[in-house]
């Protein structure tokens, strides 16, 4: 009985511990990961997307734990044009962690892109009660939406309904 305010408190310290440490999942990735990512979204920005693509597998193959990958590689895909390839990104990268803000809004962007408007309203909804209406991702992923669709979708979709002439 002398022991139980010692072992309750000991017992505390440990589940705060263990809460802390399933909680704080945010790291740094691998320094070579790092450069690689460095090196890749300076790739990006100069528009050389399959430098970027290849910096960022590289990375992903260093440290394969390292979400924010996912997210840069869906960048890459969304500028080559590929919203189906980048929605897949954005969803690896929800996976393991449901509550990206960055991922969420990219995918409800791609999905914008790729003529999906209800369904990126739908992850407009989810960013506004997670993060609120002046959230920087909940703005961007609003004025997505009010572009609407990209032009290119635009002029693929009216040339395959327009009628065949022979």
């Amino acid at each position: 009985m002398r022991f139980a305010p010692a072992a309750a408190a000991l017992s505390l310290c440990l589940a705060m511990t263990a809460s802390i440490t399933i909680a704080g999942d945010v790291r740094a990735p691998d320094p070579r990961a790092a450069a690689l990512i460095a090196q890749g979204q300076a790739a990006l920005a100069a528009g050389e997307t399959e430098a970027a693509v290849d910096a960022f597998e590289a990375a992903l193959a260093v440290d394969p734990g390292y979400t924010p990958i996912f997210i840069d590689l869906a960048e890459a895909a969304r500028q080559q044009g590929l919203q189906g390839k980048a929605i897949r990104y954005y969803r690896d990268a929800l996976e393991r962690d449901p509550g990206n803000f960055a991922a969420i809004s990219g995918e409800g962007a791609a999905l914008v892109e790729k003529g999906a408007l209800e369904k990126a309203k739908r992850n407009l909804a989810k960013l506004q009660t997670m993060c609120g209406d002046a959230c920087p991702e909940t703005v961007a992923l609003q004025s997505s939406i009010a572009r609407g669709p990209s032009p290119r979708l635009a002029i693929e979709s009216t040339t395959d309904t327009a009628p065949a002439s022979n």
